[in-house]
């Protein structure tokens, strides 16, 4: 079992010896969603998979903040702030601009990238080191700037 799956199960049970209910219910809903990635692909997931799961349910309840708080579900907006939070307590550390900097240089490097037709050989470089830690749609912007043609 991966490091990061044995902390979340660790954390389950503090939220239930705690009573902690809205914690409990969003710590059940990540295993949950680690599970089901895990019986879709028939195998168990690497840490970095479990980023991946959190990511997208981090992404998701984001958008959902967003709109709860534009149409005034001030309610709704809250609970899905909480998720959001619980959830991060399992990311990685994010990366800092230098550290983003620093590593699309070296992937443009390493892919030998020269113009921005290989912006997918520089991304599928960056993203399995950055997964989680920097907004990719962000990096890709910023990758894009570096390459010429754009």
């Amino acid at each position: 079992m991966s490091e990061l799956k044995d902390e979340i199960n660790e954390a389950v049970k503090a939220a239930m010896r705690a009573a902690d209910k809205a914690r409990l219910s969003t710590l059940r809903m990540v295993m949950a969603a680690i599970k089901q990635r895990e019986v879709d692909e028939r195998r168990e997931l690497s840490n970095a998979d479990i980023v991946a799961v959190l990511s997208k349910m981090l992404k998701q309840r984001r958008e959902s903040y967003a709109q709860f708080r534009d149409a005034g579900r001030q309610d709704l907006a809250d609970k899905e702030h909480s998720e959001i939070d619980c959830i991060n307590e399992f990311m990685p550390q994010p990366l800092a601009d230098a550290e983003i900097d620093q590593l699309i240089d070296a992937a443009i490097a390493e892919t030998q990238a020269r113009s921005i037709a290989d912006m997918g050989k520089v991304m599928g470089v960056l993203k399995p080191k950055m997964q989680g830690r920097a907004e990719l749609g962000a990096v890709s912007a910023r990758v894009k700037a570096r390459l010429p043609g754009a």
